[in-house]
């Protein structure tokens, strides 16, 4: 595995550069087509996946890992054009879609029998743990994914029965451990590997899917999340709304509107900034993973600053004096994915 391992400093000395390397910008994205047992299978030859920051769940080598540091959750991404599928699947923990572009199709069951859901630029959809979804990109144009995936170490991912057997097809295996084997070239043999078979019948039957209805509470449509206004950050032109947030919150967040059946271990809010509005410097208990859904965004401490555009991803080291201000002449909108169930009210300067 590829991976470029940022940061390291904590704290107020952490330097302008160490800084700029938490920071990546959708230009840099450095994607990879080979990342899953399907990326042969006609419909999913597209794809492209990102390893933003963590490990993440690809089964290949090839996998670029932009920022390895633990944050107690991982960050990645999927690309893909119209008619793209990414086959059935199951995550053993969390897996949350943020829209940033396109429009999207959840595909629930091992076969795609269990119903759909539709998203859309905006939208959250927290997918249960122990069920299986896929999804494809179901408008004109290339649309983009970005996820939040559970735990430092989020597992392997257990596909539905009919992906592997389609991927043999395309001469591609993978081990028991999750490494994804090419076999098509007729030289590779196979010593001292334990083959994945997939799941029996009995296994496949206890993923079951959830109501569609219970289904429903896990996706909070573009602009339906709540002001907050017992938020710390709470300010003239400054709002923030909770989206994921598992349990009451010593930063003043009741649970809610997700808070799901299974464990999430962060939570997810939603900062939105009017033109010239303004967060004064503070730090937080935890780590915090900033994305831009839309507009512009400076983010700025003791000696240095940076502006975030849409598309980028920023990582906040704990205990760093921060700032935000919206600077442009629209609103931004920015998803903060702070790395715990229960996180701390932010410690302001002065």
């Amino acid at each position: 595995m590829t991976e470029q391992t940022n940061g390291g400093m904590a704290g107020d000395a952490l330097a302008g550069t160490a800084m700029a390397g938490r920071l990546v910008r959708y230009a840099d994205l450095v994607p990879c087509r080979t990342a899953f047992i399907d990326t042969r299978t006609p419909g999913s030859t597209e794809k492209e996946n990102f390893t933003i920051i963590g490990p993440g769940v690809s089964e290949s080598p090839d996998q670029f890992v932009h920022i390895a540091l633990p944050h107690g959750f991982n960050i990645g991404g999927a690309r893909q054009p119209f008619g793209c599928v990414n086959s059935q699947h199951s995550h053993e923990t969390a897996e949350v879609f943020v829209v940033h572009s396109g429009h999207w199709r959840l595909l629930f069951g091992p076969n795609c029998e269990d119903g759909s859901l539709e998203i859309g630029p905006g939208d959250v959809a927290s997918v249960p743990t122990q069920m299986f979804r896929g999804f494809e990109k179901v408008d004109e144009g290339t649309g983009f994914l970005w996820v939040a995936l559970g735990q430092d170490e989020p597992g392997k991912v257990t596909w539905a029965p009919a992906v592997l057997e389609a991927a043999q097809d395309f001469g591609l295996k993978l081990t028991k451990g999750g490494q994804l084997i090419d076999t098509s070239s007729g030289d590779y043999e196979l010593r001292d590997v334990e083959l994945e078979t997939g799941l029996d019948a009995e296994a496949a039957a206890q993923l079951r899917t959830p109501p569609l209805e219970k289904l429903l509470e896990c996706v909070v449509r573009a602009g339906e999340a709540s002001a907050n206004p017992a938020s710390p950050l709470a300010a003239p032109g400054v709002v923030e709304a909770g989206i994921i947030v598992p349990q009451a919150t010593s930063d003043g967040f009741a649970p809610g509107p997700i808070s799901g059946w299974w464990p999430h271990g962060l939570n997810l809010r939603q900062l939105t900034l009017q033109t010239g509005a303004y967060v004064p410097l503070h730090a937080r208990a935890e780590e915090e993973v900033i994305f831009i859904q839309s507009g512009t965004l400076e983010v700025s401490w003791a000696d240095g600053s940076l502006i975030m555009g849409a598309g980028d991803t920023l990582t906040v080291p704990i205990g760093l004096q921060h700032a935000f201000r919206n600077t442009a002449s629209v609103p931004c909108e920015a998803i903060v994915v702070r790395g715990s169930e229960d996180p701390a009210r932010p410690v302001f300067a002065g």
